[in-house]
Formats: C-alpha cells, sequence, structure tokens
C-alpha cells in the first residue's frame, strides 16, 4: 500500500473515531431546542423556551453558580497540590518516588462509586457530609492526579542545567521554583487546572453521595431532571456544559499557541 493512501485513510479513522465520540452528545443540541415540555426531536419547529426557563430560573441558576464556586475551588486547590508534587517527585531521586507517584494516581484507578462510599465515610463523621468544604475537598482529591499527570510531563522536557544555573547563582529553592521552574512548566500547570475545573464542574457520582439539600450542583440537578421527569432543560443544560468545555479548551489552546510562538514573552 501506498504512504499516501496509507496516511489518508489514518485520517479518515482518525476523523470517524472522532465522531462517533462527539455525535451522541450534540444530540443534546436539537433536543433543547424542542417546543414540547418533554424530551423529543423537533419537527420543523424549533424553539429557545428551554434556555430561558435555564437562565431565569432560580434554581438552575443557583445550581450553576454553586457548580461553578465548587469548580473553581477544586481547581486551585488540585492545581497547588498538583504542580508542588510533581515538583517534589521531579526532584527528588529515590527508589520510592515511583510508589508515591502510582498512590497519589490511585484516585484515578479507584472505581469513582468506590470514591464515593469512601468520601461519605470520611465526611459524616467530621460534619462535611452535604457541604461546599466536603465537595470541594473530595473534587480536589479526584483531580489532583490530572495535575500531577499534567505538570509531570511539562517537567519531563524541563532542562535541569537551568535549575543548576539558578542555584549556581545564588537563588534560594523557592525563588528558583517561582522564577525559573513554574514559568517553564507553565503550559503544563495551566492545561491541569483545566482538567481540574471540568472534572469538578461534570463530577457526579461522588457529588450524588455527599450531597443532599444544602448543595445542589448543576450535574445532580440534572440527574433528578432526567430522573423525576423529561424536562428538556436538562438538555438546554448540556448544551451550555458542551460549550464551557469547548470553550475552556480553545482558550487553553489559545494560550498555548501564545507560548509557543518564538519571542513570545515569558512573565
Amino acid at each position: 500500500m501506498k504512504p499516501g493512501i496509507f496516511a489518508r485513510l489514518n485520517r479518515m479513522g482518525a476523523w470517524m473515531a472522532l465522531l462517533f465520540l462527539v455525535l451522541p452528545a450534540l444530540i443534546a443540541i436539537p433536543v433543547s431546542l424542542t417546543p414540547k415540555r418533554f424530551l423529543s426531536m423537533p419537527r420543523g419547529e424549533y424553539s429557545l423556551r428551554h434556555f430561558e426557563t435555564l437562565f431565569t430560573s432560580p434554581e438552575w441558576l443557583s445550581s450553576f453558580a454553586q457548580s461553578g464556586i465548587i469548580a473553581a475551588s477544586t481547581a486551585v486547590l488540585a492545581t497547588t497540590l498538583g504542580t508542588l508534587c510533581a515538583i517534589g517527585l521531579w526532584r527528588v531521586t529515590s527508589r520510592y518516588t515511583d510508589i508515591v507517584r502510582a498512590f497519589l494516581l490511585l484516585p484515578l484507578i479507584i472505581p469513582q462509586i468506590i470514591s464515593a462510599m469512601v468520601f461519605y465515610r470520611l465526611l459524616v463523621p467530621i460534619g462535611l457530609i452535604d457541604s461546599y468544604p466536603g465537595l470541594i475537598i473530595a473534587h480536589t482529591v479526584l483531580a489532583t492526579p490530572l495535575v500531577l499527570i499534567t505538570v509531570s510531563a511539562s517537567l519531563a522536557n524541563f532542562d535541569p542545567k537551568l535549575e543548576q544555573a539558578s542555584r549556581n547563582l545564588g537563588a534560594s529553592n523557592w525563588t528558583t521554583v517561582r522564577r525559573v521552574i513554574l514559568p517553564s512548566i507553565r503550559p503544563g500547570v495551566f492545561a491541569g487546572a483545566l482538567f481540574a475545573f471540568i472534572l469538578s464542574w461534570d463530577e457526579i457520582v461522588v457529588t450524588l453521595f455527599i450531597s443532599k439539600f444544602s448543595v445542589y450542583t448543576l450535574p445532580r440537578r440534572m440527574w433528578n431532571g432526567i430522573r423525576e421527569n423529561t424536562d428538556p432543560t436538562v438538555a438546554a443544560a448540556a448544551v451550555v456544559l458542551i460549550a464551557v468545555t469547548l470553550l475552556a479548551f480553545v482558550i487553553y489552546a489559545l494560550v498555548l499557541r501564545h507560548r509557543t510562538q518564538p519571542g513570545a514573552s515569558e512573565g
């Protein structure tokens, strides 16, 4: 087979895989435009009534706000912890480094239903069940491994000689990290923060276990909307979630493109 034909088949396969993954999510777009009061595909008539309900209902707006607060807090905490862990594991040479890294990555391996049960058992005795701190702690534990992975990938391309040069010039450990290492791995840190935000924004399994009435995130309200009735407002909320996720990745791509351009400021 000629190399050109193989390359075209490879690209075609990649596009088909992408469509297979994306098309089910895109079905929410026409469903959200149905004029009817139940989930259905529109047939010649379209309406924005469900988007109007989404952005005017106090319940839905409250869920948006709560999800935003929890996701932003999770992104800050997970990025800080994940970045520090990645730098620490990168700088320390020990036979236990891989063991520690594997332990930190456990939240990605353990099924979420098991993690939810563990968080429930831990948070009930200390009174953090159905609270902002409880959800933020749980989401941070789940999101930190994502930050660890992205920052570690950036550190793999970091030249250790730059750190050595900084130390030889008299810079302290903190100054070296702040002025040399962090600017060089900024795309990885930003990507980790983005992934942590999206994970918290979309998380539902753990949230169902450790929240009841005081904290009602957007995924939880969507879950209850599907379970208790067939309100198309859920589809409108899904479209908004897709748009927010795509916007976040577009921003990340623009920032990464700016960072990789020749002569871009290192800040």
